[in-house]
């Protein structure tokens, strides 16, 4: 029954050009067996429609044959419907019955009529496909001995004689045929089975794959727009909330200019998360970049930090620095330089005290760097920058800053002291094969 399995399987999994020569030969191997069987079986019911002896002989070899052809044709089609359907009833575990009822039918034929005697050739192969090696030989070996047994039993009756030595060398060398071609398709299907069960591990390889990648890549995405939140809409939510605190006050105060100026300021900012928003949509860069170059984005980033620490009664001084020739740097590049210095100049505000902060962006032969000073308070950076997350969302901004530069191949240091300022110093190299494109 098992000869139905490869095809069964094929059929069910599609073609696999992995080993789809190895499937032909054994499809060709199978049905060759079946035709066979079928074959000498008529030939057998034909020769014994022709020279039956008696009634009762012709009767008993019709029922058997039709027996022996029901039995096997059931069996092969019961594995077939498996193989292409597992779900459907699994015959395998009555495979060994199977042949035995095979067999025995076909040696009730043989004691009918020595015509069916060559039914045995097909037997021989599935013997060799359903038992193990080390009973196949013997089975086939005892069928053989049968077989000759009956060739002489019946040359008996016809007065030819005794045994003859074409009884003998025709079982015995179709038996030897038999076992040299069924070991090769032993080996032609162990070989396909091999295969077919990697093939089916390198599909299960290549799923997980699949989707541990598209997990690293979800992460990855979620992990950029953490970043990108936390620099951008994070920070301007955080300056509408501190400029909505201010013009409350001022109102309380009376002081409807001062709430004018905040709510000014409130309105461009809102204008300005919005713009993110949106291109975080579109997946573009920044809306700085979009309308001029890094050098102009910085220069307006340090002017608008200025009229906030202004709007919230804070005098900052902010300035921007250019040092050697600006040269256009890749998309990437500058999206990670304004985000530094948004970052740094958003904790300047926050945190520094400061009365004056310099962004000062240098174009070397190898590297481009970016330093943000500011003369604040300073802190103790071995202190700060070992905590973690806080639960609210807050304190990644570092942490987040050099993922973005590692990236790239890019450093960031800190330099700071309490009571002596802060240099936020970003490096991030031009050579080629490091720098993405542009």
């Amino acid at each position: 029954m098992p000869l139905a399995t490869l095809e069964g399987m094929a059929e069910q999994q599609g073609p696999r050009p992995e080993h789809g020569g190895t499937e032909l030969i054994l499809r060709v191997l199978r049905v060759s067996l079946h035709v066979g069987f079928a074959v000498l079986l008529l030939v057998a019911v034909v020769r014994l429609l022709i020279a039956a002896s008696s009634p009762v002989g012709l009767g008993a070899g019709l029922l058997l044959s039709v027996l022996l052809a029901a039995v096997y044709l059931a069996g092969t089609l019961l594995e077939k419907r498996h193989a292409v359907d597992p779900s459907r009833f699994d015959p395998s575990r009555f495979a060994l019955h199977w042949l035995g009822a095979v067999t025995l039918l076909w040696l009730l034929l043989l004691l009918v009529s020595s015509d069916f005697a060559w039914v045995a050739f097909p037997l021989f192969f599935l013997q060799l496909h359903l038992l193990p090696l080390r009973w196949a030989l013997p089975a086939v070996g005892a069928s053989t001995a049968l077989l000759v047994g009956s060739l002489w039993f019946h040359s008996r009756g016809t007065g030819d004689g005794g045994l003859q030595l074409a009884m003998v060398l025709g079982p015995v060398f179709g038996a030897a045929f038999a076992v040299v071609t069924g070991l090769a398709y032993r080996a032609l299907y162990l070989e396909a089975e091999s295969q077919r069960v990697a093939a089916e591990e390198l599909r299960r390889t290549r799923a997980e794959l699949a989707r541990s990648q598209h997990e690293a890549g979800v992460l990855a995405e979620r992990e950029r727009l953490a970043r990108e939140i936390h620099d951008t809409l994070a920070q301007g939510f955080s300056s509408i909330l501190l400029m909505g605190r201010s013009a409350a006050k001022a109102l309380d105060a009376g002081d409807r200019d001062t709430v004018r100026s905040r709510l000014q300021t409130v309105q461009d900012t809102a204008s300005a998360n919005l713009e993110e928003a949106r291109s975080f949509v579109r997946g573009l860069q920044p809306p700085e970049l979009e309308e001029s170059g890094l050098v102009e984005a910085l220069r307006r980033l340090c002017a608008k930090t200025e009229s906030e620490a202004a709007a919230r009664g804070t005098s900052l001084r902010c300035r921007f620095e250019l040092e050697g020739t600006a040269v256009e740097l890749p998309k990437a590049y500058q999206a990670t330089l304004l985000r530094a210095a948004q970052s740094s100049l958003a904790n300047v505000w926050a945190h520094a005290r400061a009365r004056t902060a310099v962004v000062t962006l240098s174009f070397l032969d190898a590297e481009v760097t970016m330093d943000i000073y500011d003369d604040g308070v300073g802190f103790d950076p071995a202190a700060v920058l070992s905590v973690a997350a806080r639960p609210d969302g807050s304190g990644v901004g570092i942490m987040s800053l050099r993922e973005r530069l590692s990236a790239f191949g890019g450093t960031l240091d800190i330099e700071s002291a309490p009571g002596e300022g802060t240099v936020v110093a970003v490096r991030l190299p031009l050579s080629e094969g490091k720098a993405p494109g542009a």
